[in-house]
């Protein structure tokens, strides 16, 4: 009995045992059709044993691993060559990498590559982190500039990379200790790009070397323009001596000389006052209540004349009547410039809009949005992006158009010199505002947008 029971048991034992194995073989075996059905359609081996097929499978993802794995490591190498530093951050704000130019643009020196933190523990900047939430909320790419101040700690770190542009052409004048290399500061730009599962990937760009060559611009202009004001000056009055003693024919060749010599000092005093203003604004900016459409009327009034030899007339329109906490001086000569050029530009017999309206802001205070509209040929795409740079001329089929009017030149202010907007543009940001150049839709011809804050309704 004792053996029979023995036997029983182990009859049991190996049906159960046998059971196991099919049900797990036939497991496997749906595994590896699943795994292996691409492999056996592309190579039609469809009748290999099971362990061979499961080998073929392994090998084959670790080939396809081992290709991710150089792919990655080659668009590695290309970023950390790159002349542009690069962040690569994910859903939650972390770091996943960057590369040695970003490390060396932002003093990542807590990180290591391998490593994931978050990167406002490596990184203190409201605009990189605002970039980054921005494009992840809106899926789109987007860009900014702005002055990087690192902690404390990093600042002797970051001189050093303001260092590596030393020994470029305009490096001398960084080199004074007066200049920004001292307070270890850096001017960026960003551009970012929206990745899938809510990463997102920033390019970083050192813009320090245009602003140092900006600034050695600016002051070489401001230094040329000291120096040509007194022999103009000189040239001037001994034209105006010549101009009472000559007869004609003689004397018409000094009345040029007086008109071209006129000409440069009022070049000469712009690029004076474009320097002073991009310098010290505040300091030549003396702010008073002022009446914008009385201020508007009273520079077209100056220009009248001007505008009546090709029957140009002004239509002005606000929906209140408001006031202005502002400069008037200033203010006469961002409008005299403006309607200049819009003179210069309209056909004969049009008409140059003046449209002034409110716009509420959320701390319950007023801007005001000033828009000049005139019908002329309008800006060419290419050159707007640059219309309020110094010394930029228009491109030459607004010079055509003049020309082919067959009206005389009436310049009065600006004479061409290519600073008119440019001194519009440095007057307005002096008040806290801002200008933009486009072309209207309706009349083709160009359209400046000045926004100014402190605005409010006439009592």
């Amino acid at each position: 009995m004792t053996l029979v029971a023995f036997f029983l048991g182990l009859a049991i034992g190996i049906g159960f045992w046998l059971w196991r194995q099919a049900s797990l073989y036939r497991q496997l075996r749906l595994l590896l059709g699943s795994l292996q059905s691409r492999a056996d359609a592309s190579t039609g081996e469809i009748s290999l044993p099971l362990i061979s097929r499961l080998r073929r499978s392994v090998a084959l993802a670790n080939q396809h691993q081992q290709q991710l794995e150089m792919k990655l490591q080659t668009w590695q190498q290309l970023l950390e060559t790159a002349p542009v530093g690069y962040l690569h951050i994910d859903e939650e704000n972390q770091l996943l990498w960057c590369n040695e130019q970003a490390r060396q643009l932002l003093q990542i020196s807590r990180w290591e590559p391998g490593q994931i933190r978050l990167l406002l523990e490596l990184v203190r900047s409201y605009e990189l982190d605002q970039l980054i939430e921005h494009t992840r909320h809106r899926q789109q790419p987007s860009q900014v500039e702005w002055e990087f101040h690192p902690a404390y700690l990093e600042a002797a770190a970051l001189r050093e990379v303001r260092s590596l542009y030393a020994d470029l052409p305009y490096g001398a004048a960084s080199r004074s200790p007066n200049n920004m290399y001292g307070n270890a500061s850096l001017a960026l730009r960003a551009s970012s790009l929206p990745l899938p599962q809510g990463q997102v990937g920033v390019f970083l760009e050192n813009r320090q070397p245009l602003v140092e060559l900006s600034q050695s611009r600016d002051r070489s202009f401001s230094d040329l323009a000291h120096e040509l004001r007194t022999p103009l000056t000189s040239i001037r009055l001994v034209a105006e001596t010549l101009q009472g003693r000559l007869q004609p024919p003689l004397s018409r060749w000094v009345d040029q000389l007086l008109q071209e010599t006129d000409r440069l000092i009022n070049l000469v005093q712009e690029l004076l006052e474009l320097s002073h203003l991009e310098q010290n604004p505040s300091e030549y900016l003396t702010l008073k209540p002022v009446q914008l459409r009385g201020l508007v009327e009273s520079v077209w009034q100056t220009l009248e004349p001007f505008a009546k030899q090709k029957h140009l007339s002004l239509v002005y329109s606000e929906t209140h009547l408001i006031q202005l906490n502002a400069d008037a001086s200033r203010l006469t000569r961002v409008f005299l410039n403006l309607f200049d050029n819009s003179i210069k530009y309209s056909p004969a017999q049009g008409s140059i809009r003046v449209e002034v309206n409110l716009l509420p802001t959320e701390d319950a205070t007023n801007k005001i949005q000033i828009n000049i509209i005139d019908q002329g040929a309008g800006f060419s795409e290419a050159e707007l992006p640059y219309v309020f740079e110094r010394l930029f001329r228009g491109d030459s089929s607004r010079q055509r158009q003049q020309v082919s009017s067959n009206i005389p030149d009436v310049s009065s202010v600006s004479s061409g010199s290519g600073l008119g907007l440019a001194i519009v543009r440095r007057i307005i940001l002096a008040h806290g505002g801002f200008v933009t150049a486009k072309n209207h839709p309706e009349t083709g011809g160009a359209w400046l947008q000045i926004e100014l804050p402190s605005a409010c309704l006439n009592p």
